[in-house]
This record gives C-alpha cells, sequence and structure tokens, in this order.
C-alpha cells in the first residue's frame, strides 16, 4: 500500500499482497537513463545529507539521547536512508507529530514483514519476536532526497536537537 501511504491515506507502509515484477513504461524506462547518467551525482549528493545528519546529530548519539546508524569502516553504503533510533515507540510518535507540526515529514520506518497484512497472509513467524516488533516501532526516518538543501538539512537537525531538549534526557 505505498501509494496510499505517500498520499496519507494510510499511517504505515506495509504489504497488503503478493508482490509482482512488471517491466518499466517507455515513460519510466526514459526517466530512468537520466537517473542513471546522473548517479554519481545524484549518489554524491545523497550522501553529502547523510553525512551532514551523521555529523549535525552525533553530540545526541554521544550522549545516548537517541542512536544513530551505523556503518562498520569496512563496509560502503548509499545513503538510501538516515533513520534515528529513539527510546521507545511512545518518543519516537512524539518525535514524528514535533516534526510534522514544524513542516517536516519524519515517517516511521516499515513495519516487520510478518506483522503485515500479507505477511500474516502469506507467511508466519518462527520463534519468539523478541526484537523485531520492538525495535522498529522505535525508528524514525529523517528525509533524504537529492533536491533537499543544506539549509532544510540543518532545519531537521535543529529540529531533532529542540525535540531532545524539550522531551528530556533521552529520544
Amino acid at each position: 500500500n505505498r501509494t496510499q501511504f505517500f498520499r496519507g491515506v494510510v499511517d504505515k507502509y506495509t504489504w497488503v499482497a503478493k508482490g509482482s515484477s512488471y517491466l518499466p513504461s517507455d515513460i519510466s524506462a526514459a526517466y530512468l537513463y537520466g537517473q542513471l547518467l546522473n548517479f554519481d551525482k545524484i549518489n554524491s549528493r545523497r550522501l553529502e545529507i547523510w553525512n551532514r545528519y551523521q555529523a549535525g546529530l552525533k553530540d545526541l548519539g554521544k550522549s545516548g539521547q537517541l542512536q544513530l546508524p551505523f556503518v562498520p569502516e569496512y563496509c560502503k553504503h548509499n545513503g538510501h536512508m538516515f533513520f534515528i533510533r529513539h527510546q521507545d515507540a511512545k518518543s519516537s510518535s512524539h518525535f514524528i507529530e514535533f516534526a510534522k507540526q514544524k513542516g517536516i515529514t519524519t515517517p516511521f520506518h516499515y513495519i516487520p514483514l510478518h506483522s503485515s497484512v500479507a505477511g500474516k497472509k502469506y507467511g508466519e513467524f518462527i520463534g519468539e519476536d523478541r526484537f523485531t516488533t520492538s525495535e522498529s516501532a522505535k525508528l524514525s526516518r529523517l528525509p533524504l532526497y537529492y533536491g533537499l538543501s543544506d539549509q532544510e538539512v540543518d532545519q531537521v537537525i535543529e529540529t531533532v536537537h529542540h525535540f531532545s531538549k524539550v522531551s528530556g534526557p533521552k529520544l
């Protein structure tokens, strides 16, 4: 239900049916081709934004107020997304609402596959769910896309800092 999620019809992006793989239309292929021609430029900008978040929020990570993404030195990432991990689900929800009031979209991360409509219909969870559900509820994603300006990134960083001040010692 990705489309409904982006339109705001549902509050969580979840799997509701078996997926499919379709060939792209000519217009979609042309759009993709244009992006592939600019891959290095686009990916470089996404990594700049990711690194700006990391640098701007590292003090909150070091103080234990939130957890930031960790990428081992031997790994290379593409700046796909930047998330923050809150102390609990309640803090995450409060942050998402706080940011929304400031005009910043910081969506909840994905719900676990096993608790989605399609996951329940087509699969089953084996074992004890000690971490997946509770940990996924603590995550929120910060805006990260090619056209995001440095000023907008700084505004997001300021908003996270402001929330940490008004919400107490732990996000």
